[in-house]
């Protein structure tokens, strides 16, 4: 009780928390990008840039508050993440990247007709991890060209940024709630990955 009433009342703090989490869980980012050690996918990057920035509006128009913060701004870094992934991203294009993005294209087209505030929210989570895949696919066969430590800095500050969010209802909780998740799952993928061939490489020094 005393911890909820602790995160009802510092609203505000928690919301500035969890931008200026979202900023410097991006520093090594941006480091190892100019370092050419870590490579993003631009598909993935300009759709989370762009579902980011909508949402981040949605939110603000539905009293999210402080706790919309850190989604503006993540939405701003992902757009600078895209353009860098220009000349500094992933270079193999693959048919499922095509059709990855294609698709994330098609639902946002959906999501900006349909009136339903709730098939809204629905569409956003889709394409949010539809868009996920491109990354998904190279970090898995190149899991030491994406930085760690940001998405797992990322997540903690999007938890914060739901605790910090002023009015709770199912536009503004559950796309955080799909970022939470799909990160969990692509940090878990990165470190059993990364384990694998770390063991491969001392059996064949063996």
């Amino acid at each position: 009780m005393i911890i909820l009433n602790l995160i009802e009342n510092n609203k505000i703090l928690l919301g500035l928390i969890s931008s200026v989490i979202a900023v410097v869980a991006y520093i090594p980012y941006f480091l190892d990008i100019f370092r050419g050690k870590t490579k993003p996918h631009i598909f993935s990057w300009f759709i989370w840039g762009l579902l980011g920035g909508i949402t981040y509006a949605a939110q603000v128009v539905k009293g999210a508050g402080a706790g919309s913060w850190a989604n503006g701004l993540t939405a701003l870094i992902c757009f600078v993440i895209a353009i860098l992934s220009i000349t500094r991203g992933e270079k193999n294009i693959t048919i499922t990247d095509k059709l990855s993005f294609s698709g994330a294209i098609f639902a946002l087209i959906l999501w900006f007709l349909t009136k339903n505030p709730l098939s809204a929210v629905i569409l956003a989570c889709v394409i949010d991890t539809i868009a996920y895949i491109p990354t998904f696919r190279k970090a898995y066969y190149k899991p030491f060209e994406e930085t760690l430590s940001s998405f797992v800095v990322t997540t903690i500050g999007i938890i914060i940024s739901l605790l910090a969010l002023e009015a709770y209802s199912t536009t503004t909780w559950l796309y955080l709630a799909v970022l939470i998740s799909s990160n969990s799952i692509f940090i878990t993928m990165l470190l059993i990955r990364r384990k694998l061939i770390k063991n491969r490489k001392n059996i064949t020094i063996v």
